[in-house]
């Protein structure tokens, strides 16, 4: 096996995805003279372009799909290897690709994302959506659908729901709320009157994703790989619109319909539904092509379902034969200096779990600023090894920040946003302007460790500011909050 090693790259970067391809240009920026590879099953890369740097630790960017050309016209030292990874072999130092290629490495980083949890495998009208294509197969499903079902409860599913149009979605969300990773019930009951509002004319220009993908050539086999992951705009340019618009007299064609604290029981195709004891159920709900039980009892019938229920670290090629060290959520075990247990082998983004020692305001979650971030650091730490130089923990791990949009609002979330594992000794201050802002700020000790901003605050770089510098905010009390007091004159 190791003897046929078509050659040896001193770096080998599998995935194509944001932490892939970040990590592909930190490597070659820092080390130019070194042999790169990138190994991606996609035509495509992801891109960050428009990078700004909001505050210290706030980032916005836009991501790009592009050719994989594009970054080897940019990185004379780098090779792009168009395959799915087969089998890696750590002992070895080498990279079997599905096309029965190998080769060599002196450092790996797997960049290989997460794959979507499906609520059951093979059901021809269950979706799960997570990269392009499959947004692609959704749209195309969409528009000559009716009603659809959306289970899930994370950001996919809170922008599927809000984008959809022409077509009745019922959505089922295991929580009290929706939008729980994000945000608390307070925040969810703020965004809720945006499902029923008219929306705007089409939203502001979208400042993010372009997504292009070519059609496969008339008789190229198609082969499933984990895709890149969508990101925050991934609807944008696809048209959501469901059969409906033909009967468009209503320009309200948006039905919405929540149903919480409930999970998939069973889902069943229209034969089944004949031959089994709830056959009268169809009789209640009409003829769909499939039905889909909840545990609150009740069965919708419907035209497919989309199945948004998060995603796992995708790390099935690589475990075979090696000694990964896994975390609880199945991620490979990465340090501070984002390396797996196994030697000269690092791992960034998804398919990762951080398990140093977190500073006290900061959480790992699988989106996408956290991708970019590790991957950067990775492709940092790469190099610092390979250079002989130290290298510190980056200072983005210091506090969790995240900036995205849902329903139209501008999103920012900050340290211990939901007040995660702080105990009860944590206490809220809210501020609530119906339809304009939420502003909510999580103290402890008189401190600020969290806050959530929905809406043009303008207030993130002055929260973010009071957490890093961890400063008593006892003598304020309520009066921090208190929208006629500039408080940006006050701690700047």
């Amino acid at each position: 096996m190791a003897d046929k090693k078509e050659k040896t790259f001193r770096f080998v970067i599998v995935g194509g995805g944001i932490a892939g391809v970040t990590c592909v240009e930190q490597l070659s920026s820092q080390v130019p003279s070194a042999d790169v590879a990138l190994i991606t099953a996609g035509p495509h890369i992801k891109a960050v372009t428009n990078y700004k740097q909001v505050s210290k630790t706030l980032e916005e960017f836009d991501v790009e799909e592009r050719p994989s050309s594009v970054l080897e016209e940019k990185f004379p030292n780098l090779t792009v290897i168009h395959s799915a990874v087969k089998s890696l072999h750590t002992q070895s130092h080498s990279v079997e690709t599905a096309d029965g290629r190998v080769f060599g490495y002196e450092k790996l980083c797997i960049c290989s994302g997460g794959r979507p949890k499906l609520l059951t495998q093979d059901n021809p009208y269950v979706l799960g959506i997570r990269d392009t294509d499959s947004a692609q197969e959704f749209q195309k499903r969409l528009s000559k659908a009716k009603r659809i079902v959306v289970v899930g409860n994370g950001g996919i599913a809170l922008e599927l729901v809000y984008e959809v149009e022409g077509c009745e979605v019922i959505w089922a969300v295991k929580d009290k709320a929706i939008g729980n990773t994000f945000f608390d019930a307070g925040a969810a009951q703020f965004l809720i009157p945006a499902l029923e509002a008219d929306k705007p004319e089409s939203a502001a220009t979208c400042k993010r994703t372009r997504y292009t993908t070519e059609e496969p050539a008339p008789g190229a086999s198609q082969t499933f790989t984990a895709g890149s992951a969508l990101g925050p705009d991934w609807h944008e340019g696809i048209v959501l619109r469901g059969t409906e618009q033909s009967l468009c007299a209503n320009p309200k064609s948006w039905r919405v319909s929540l149903e919480y604290q409930c999970e998939v029981e069973k889902i069943f195709t229209s034969e089944e539904l004949l031959n089994s004891p709830q056959q009268t159920l169809r009789l209640e709900n009409g003829s769909w092509p499939v039905y889909i039980q909840l545990t609150n009892g009740k069965t919708f019938g419907c035209d497919f379902v989309v199945s948004a229920t998060g995603v796992v670290p995708n790390t099935e090629p690589f475990l075979n034969g090696n000694n990964f060290a896994l975390a609880d959520d199945g991620g490979l075990h990465v340090d501070d200096h984002m390396m797996t247990s196994e030697p000269d082998v690092y791992a960034a983004g998804d398919v990762c779990t951080a398990c140093w020692e977190h500073s006290p305001l900061w959480q790992q979650m699988r989106l996408w600023t956290q991708a970019r971030q590790m991957g950067w650091f990775a492709g940092r730490c790469m190099a610092a090894h390979v250079l002989s130089e130290p290298i510190e923990l980056d200072f983005c791990f210091e506090l969790f920040s995240h900036i995205t949009k849902f329903f139209n609002y501008k999103v920012v979330l900050l340290g211990k946003f939901n007040g995660q594992g702080l105990g009860p000794d944590h206490e809220l201050l809210l501020r609530c302007t119906k339809g304009q802002e939420y502003v909510k700020v999580v103290l402890s000790g008189g401190r600020m460790v969290g806050a959530v901003l929905i809406g043009e605050t303008d207030l993130e770089e002055t929260f973010e500011n009071l957490i890093l510098n961890q400063m008593d905010l006892t003598p304020y009390g309520e009066e921090l909050l208190n929208p006629d007091i500039d408080i940006e004159d006050y701690f700047d």
